[in-house]
């Protein structure tokens, strides 16, 4: 092994294009494993050499995206096994829901579609924040930039959107008073806001971001909004290398409207950061192209960012699939398959920079097969 090692090295620096899959393929930003974390850590020991992943297909056009990355994973023979585990509603909804937190605390990694809530039932949870609580996935990512050769309102967008993934209005914690006057609590934890602050202004300094903009409604909710914002701006001054400032939610909204490019790391409560998330996703193309990534101190979720269930495009090879594929390439960067992770990266490049594929969300007129297929056939032309 050291001499091959070794005569892949030589041969790189004689061919510095060329890349072999021993070999550490560099990083692209965002798509790896964030801090806390550590660089050397693998999330679950691979079973002779392949990683077993949870696959929640979800609903809508979630199971025939699901389809098609498994189509893509075999085409790149990535060393990755799906253990899928299908979640329906009705009766056995509960089971489901824990054999899929049991997989995932098995697997140590999922990929996920959007699963679809039954606001009918008595005592309605949704499945999606149940899933994310039970695992403790504190942090959630998503990593907006405009794209060249696809459409959207500006072409300078580049945000980091990063929010609390389990606490504030989406701890569920709602009921009825008396009929006609329902409540919901709003948790705010100072434990839980220290440790989503550290973890954000590690990510700015590891990525060699600017600034950090806190996003709240502390002039409002004084207690709640207001032990957020104290909290993070506390947590800012360890870290002085980084820029911070904080701005109310309504404001946050219309300056990401007017001018985006004065926004690097945002970093803001649950039910803020979904608004954000969608505004975002608006202006730099729309829901189809991004993925985001949902991280806690042991597992990782990986799903498009924009958690839609596209019911309206069901069967009609007509949904774009690169918020899933995204979320497929990270995943592999997060299981340190970086050659596997590259392969896609660049196929999709040239496939929509160069082959023009694109799907009638991003103006053109391809189908979701015709753009996998390119995919597919431009791994094999780049890399074999």
């Amino acid at each position: 092994m050291r001499i091959i090692s070794r005569l892949c090295k030589t041969l790189t620096s004689i061919y510095p294009s060329c890349r072999f899959p021993n070999q550490d393929v560099p990083t692209p930003y965002p798509n790896m494993k964030y801090p806390p974390l550590g660089d050397d850590d693998i999330p679950f020991p691979p079973y002779g050499g392949r990683h077993i992943v949870t696959m929640m297909p979800g609903n809508g056009i979630g199971p025939e995206l699901m389809a098609h990355v498994e189509d893509i994973m075999r085409h790149i023979n990535a060393p990755i096994d799906f253990e899928k585990i299908i979640i329906q509603d009705g009766p056995t909804l509960q089971t489901d829901l824990n054999k899929a937190v049991m997989s995932v605390k098995r697997n140590g990694v999922a990929l996920k579609g959007t699963i679809e809530p039954n606001f009918n039932l008595a005592e309605f949870r949704n499945p999606n924040v149940e899933i994310r609580n039970n695992l403790d996935l504190f942090v959630n990512i998503t990593y907006w930039k405009s794209r060249i050769g696809i459409k959207s309102k500006y072409q300078n967008i580049d945000i980091v959107l990063i929010r609390q993934n389990t606490e504030g209005e989406y701890a569920m914690l709602e009921h009825m008073c008396k009929p006609g006057v329902v409540e919901c609590l709003k948790v705010i934890t100072k434990y839980n806001v220290e440790k989503l602050a550290h973890w954000a202004f590690q990510f700015a300094t590891r990525y060699r971001r600017k600034k950090v903009s806190i996003v709240h409604k502390a002039n409002i909710m004084k207690i709640t909004d207001g032990l957020f914002l104290k909290t993070a701006k506390e947590v800012s001054k360890k870290y002085p290398h980084i820029k911070c400032n904080d701005l109310i939610i309504d404001n946050c909204s219309m300056q990401l409207i007017i001018n985006p490019k004065k926004f690097d790391v945002i970093l803001l409560p649950n039910l803020y950061g979904t608004v954000l998330n969608n505004v975002i996703c608006g202006l730099s193309g729309g829901p189809g192209l991004t993925a985001g990534a949902n991280y806690g101190d042991t597992y990782a979720l990986f799903e498009p960012a924009c958690r839609t269930l596209g019911k309206n495009l069901v069967g009609q090879n007509r949904a774009n699939p690169l918020a899933m594929i995204n979320a497929t390439i990270s995943l592999l960067f997060y299981l340190k398959k970086h050659w596997h992770a590259k392969m896609l990266k660049d196929a999709i490049t040239k496939t929509l920079l160069i082959d023009k594929i694109l799907t009638q969300d991003m103006g053109g007129h391809h189908t979701t097969i015709d753009m996998v297929n390119k995919i597919k056939e431009n791994v094999s032309l780049l890399y074999n």
